[in-house]
């Protein structure tokens, strides 16, 4: 019995998995609404579209208060139209002269227009609009006098300077035998059974990105408040993606860790959001394919006949130096851990093309290399004089801009400085060491000996970065590089084009058709 491929099986996976979400997806906007022949058993809203409502911010410096007064309230909506959406800057004074100890919530009420803003038809919500954080300071490290040239290590307060308020709707009849249980925290009934307007403050918005720091001589802050609609199904979404953040951050995450998860959902378009998900899933599937069939044809590999021993070294170097970076930036883990293995396998791809070998002599051990044959002689001599013509553009403008950031761009520190250099180069001008292997090509009129399986799931990879260069916030540097590798890509088709197969020619394998017959 043949046994599924792990292609095959990868490829069912993630079919099973779009259908599952998808299914998921389905039920969460669409839930069970209560008939007209059940009303004994229906959930619906109070006053639905006939009752005026109003929506009032309060700024507090305590999380719990039970009464308001008017020195507290920052802004209001009167007859509140549930289906607008309505931005507006608000100024919040500070009265302690010492704001390391300020602490200061949002507490957002709604209620009905002949009701007190605390009664039986109000619903209310509240959420913490300063944080503690430890601030980054940036210095020119040549001739820079006026600025602080050390990291404090001790946190300090930050606000957020946004906030979005939702209230659901269209309003939803719902079902009290099949309730969805995800919202229910957020409704508040009356007692004849009905229930108010469903709060609902995003704390998915607040990034990091998002905060500023208090400093000791401001005497008032200001905070974007944002009001829009909310659907059913997106409010369901919403409240299960917190409480996955929550679960995350009891299983060992830190909130930088779940930073970048949230950053998708910020202010996305529910089409993007879903867009970013099947980009996402197919991004992740190529990925493991391009991964399995490099190990694969790296593990199978004998010879470098054909290959730039030049750019399997560069790409090792660039993998370790952008995962240097990344632990410099502090990324989340969930970036972080993919590059380190990244780096791991391009290191061992370079022990291959040098040919290493570990020889054990009772305890002690030595390195070995390999020495090349007599084709592949004739490639490092063609990859050698493809580098020294790279070697006049590439570090020339390498150094200049090492040299140009150092007098003129800020930086945490001399080891960042060298490690962004190290990065704005591998991102601005990587793009140069791939040119060697098709000059290769161009000299060898073959491309037999390119691991074309792996490379195409890579080719698929890079148009879904494009995709991603779009819809996801990413440093320009990092932007452009996405587009780059379409050019080199178009370039390796011309090439596949242009040299038809020659059986005569050795395969990926440094095997050839006919020498495989004769052997037989």
């Amino acid at each position: 019995m043949k046994f599924l491929s792990l292609t095959t099986l990868a490829l069912a996976l993630v079919t099973a998995y779009i259908c599952n979400t998808v299914w998921v997806m389905y039920t969460l906007w669409n839930p069970k609404e209560c008939s007209s022949q059940n009303r004994g058993m229906c959930l619906t809203s109070y006053g639905s579209n006939k009752v005026k409502w109003n929506l009032k911010v309060y700024c507090t410096k305590k999380k719990k208060v039970s009464n308001y007064s008017k020195n507290d309230l920052v802004w209001e909506l009167k007859d509140v139209d549930f289906q607008s959406k309505i931005t507006e800057s608000v100024t919040i004074p500070l009265s302690l002269p010492k704001h390391s100890s300020t602490r200061l919530y949002f507490h957002v009420v709604v209620h009905e227009n002949e009701q007190s803003k605390t009664g039986e038809f109000s619903v209310h919500q509240s959420t913490n609009i300063t944080k503690y954080s430890k601030p980054l300071t940036y210095f020119k490290l040549v001739d820079d006098k006026n600025e602080t040239k050390s990291n404090s290590t001790d946190q300090v307060l930050h606000w957020r300077t946004k906030m979005n308020v939702h209230v659901m709707h269209p309003f939803f009849n719902f079902d009290r035998t099949e309730f969805p249980m995800e919202i229910f925290k957020y409704i508040k009934q009356t007692k004849s059974g009905n229930y108010l307007p469903v709060l609902f403050i995003d704390e998915l918005a607040y990034l990091k990105s998002d905060l500023k720091e208090i400093k000791q001589d401001m005497t008032n802050i200001s905070v974007d408040i944002t009001y829009s609609p909310i659907s059913i199904g997106k409010l369901r979404l919403w409240t299960n993606l917190l409480v996955s953040m929550q679960s995350m951050r009891e299983l060992g995450f830190t909130e930088e860790d779940t930073e970048q998860i949230r950053g998708l959902f910020t202010d996305t378009n529910i089409m993007f959001l879903a867009l970013t998900f099947f980009v996402s899933t197919f991004h992740l599937l190529f990925e493991f394919l391009a991964f399995k069939h490099d190990v694969h044809y790296w593990k199978e590999r004998k010879t470098m006949e054909g290959l730039s021993l030049n750019t399997v070294i560069y790409r090792c170097v660039s993998t370790f130096i952008i995962f240097l970076y990344l632990m410099d930036e502090q990324t989340s883990y969930i970036v972080l851990v993919p590059a380190g293995i990244g780096s791991i396998i391009e290191i061992w791809k370079v022990t291959k093309a040098l040919k290493v070998k570990i020889i054990k002599n009772g305890w002690k051990f030595s390195v070995q290399f390999g020495t090349l044959s007599g084709k592949e002689k004739t490639t490092d001599n063609y990859d050698h004089q493809a580098i020294k013509y790279l070697s006049y553009i590439l570090y020339p403008l390498s150094v200049f801009g090492a040299i140009y950031s150092l007098f003129y761009v800020p930086q945490k520190g001399w080891y960042s400085w060298v490690i962004n250099s190290l990065v704005n180069g591998v991102y601005a001008f990587g793009f140069l060491f791939m040119l060697p292997q098709l000059f290769i090509n161009y000299k060898l009129k073959s491309v037999a000996h390119l691991p074309w399986k792996a490379f195409t799931y890579k080719a698929f990879n890079t148009f879904i970065d494009d995709v991603f260069a779009f819809i996801i916030k990413m440093p320009t540097s990092h932007r452009i590089a996405c587009f780059r590798d379409d050019v080199v890509f178009f370039c390796y088709l011309y090439q596949r084009w242009l040299y038809p197969v020659d059986k005569k020619r050795a395969n990926e394998y440094g095997i050839s058709y006919e020498e495989d017959k004769k052997e037989k």
